[in-house]
């Protein structure tokens, strides 16, 4: 309507003038309801092709959407374990700092395995402790069949000696069983020197090797018991907090509450804008937005980024074969925009649903010697267009409640 308006003050006003003031009609004689559009045919086309036209300039170079609104993160509260709650320690609405405890589980179980975790490890020890005197026990032994191996060996020496001297006091016989008997005590030091190989091995690898095992089981006990026990890990609001205790929580099907951070990109705001609108909208372009949680507020943004992808186009490979025709809906292009101001941004929270146009500017383009007239009158009339859509914009930041309250009634 407001192009309309505009576009009739250089159309259909200069043709009644002429005709009424030039060719002398009046109105209500030869102008009247029924010969308006013959009387003012030329000036009544010319205003049809102008807004048109101007239209679509000014929707073209100057993109509008009310697709925008701020997003903003939560994290869903959940325990690493399944288990029911023993206790809880905030309120619904409560704020959090990174560390705090929200609830805790019924840690039973836990606790049980971190003591058989920790009896393990004192066993371990133990045994690491009668193994050290088992060596001892063990070079004793090793000692004892050292002096009964050389007793023996000194003795076969003598007789041997004896007995190749021809003596008639040490027979044959002799000499046999005192080899057996120096044998029999080689063997009795070898198991001597065995058993202390078997006690080093179990002191310098068989133990230390159950100790670490015991005392990674203890760790993971440990583990388990701090999982029962959930915390805020970043600062924020919990809300949709209703857990009690008895409650019982799991990890899948049953989440404990949310938790809202404290979003320090609150203030970035995401609009969707129609396809047209892709090789127009470029990152540093200025726009302007306003809100429903803030009527009559137009704040002064700036295009950081703009998506090089249309969500729509997204494909999730599976087991049908993908007809084009049911994608009827087009997709939109998402733009990224800041405002140039944040103290102005104080009062509007996120997800707000809000307005948003995006105004080309080709005043440094306008500023170039190597640019020709009809293009730099054409650039200028772009430029200059887009206050009209910064004035609906206002208008509709002021009929915005009326919309809203009155005929919607929300």
């Amino acid at each position: 309507m407001l192009e309309l308006l505009f576009c009739a003050f250089f159309t259909i006003l200069p043709d009644f003038l002429v005709r009424r003031y030039v060719q002398g009609k009046r109105i209500g004689v030869e102008i009247d309801l029924f010969s308006v559009w013959y009387e003012l045919r030329y000036g009544i086309t010319a205003c049809a092709m102008l807004t048109i036209s101007l239209i679509t300039l000014v929707f073209y170079y100057h993109p509008s959407t009310t697709n925008v609104t701020s997003f903003f993160r939560t994290v869903t509260i959940l325990s690493e374990t399944a288990g029911r709650v023993e206790e809880v320690y905030l309120a619904n609405n409560q704020k959090v700092e990174a560390g705090d405890r929200i609830f805790s589980l019924d840690a039973s179980s836990q606790l049980a395995a971190l003591k058989t975790a920790q009896q393990r490890v004192k066993e371990i020890d133990a045994s690491i402790i009668v193994a050290q005197s088992d060596l001892a026990s063990a070079l004793g032994k090793i000692v004892q069949a050292e002096g009964s191996l050389k007793q023996a060996q000194d003795e076969l020496d003598v007789k041997q000696t004896l007995f190749d001297g021809g003596s008639t006091v040490v027979n044959e016989r002799e000499i046999i069983r005192l080899k057996t008997a120096r044998d029999g005590r080689q063997g009795a030091l070898d198991a001597a020197i065995a058993g202390r190989e078997s006690v080093k091995a179990q002191i310098t690898v068989l133990l230390p090797a159950q100790r670490a095992s015991a005392s990674a089981s203890l760790k993971e006990a440990e583990v388990n018991l701090s999982k029962t026990i959930v915390y805020a890990s970043i600062p924020g609001t919990v809300t949709q907090f209703a857990l009690k205790p008895g409650d019982y929580v799991n990890p899948i099907l049953r989440p404990a509450g949310i938790l809202i951070p404290e979003n320090i990109d609150a203030h970035i705001f995401q609009a969707g804008f129609g396809q047209m609108a892709t090789q127009v909208i470029k990152p540093g372009m200025i726009s302007e937005i306003t809100c429903l949680s803030h009527p009559y507020k137009i704040v002064p943004m700036i295009v950081t980024a703009v998506q090089d992808t249309i969500a729509a186009g997204q494909l999730r490979p599976g087991d049908q074969l993908i007809d084009i025709q049911d994608r009827a809906r087009p997709g939109t292009l998402t733009v990224f925009m800041k405002p140039l101001f944040e103290e102005q941004f104080n009062t509007i929270p996120p997800g707000s649903k809000c307005i948003a146009n995006v105004y080309t500017n080709n005043h440094e383009l306008l500023e170039s010697a190597d640019l020709s007239t009809p293009r730099w009158l054409f650039y200028h009339m772009v430029d200059t267009v887009g206050l009209i859509h910064a004035l609906i914009l206002r208008i509709q930041a002021l009929m915005l409640p009326v919309k809203v309250l009155v005929f919607t009634g929300h």
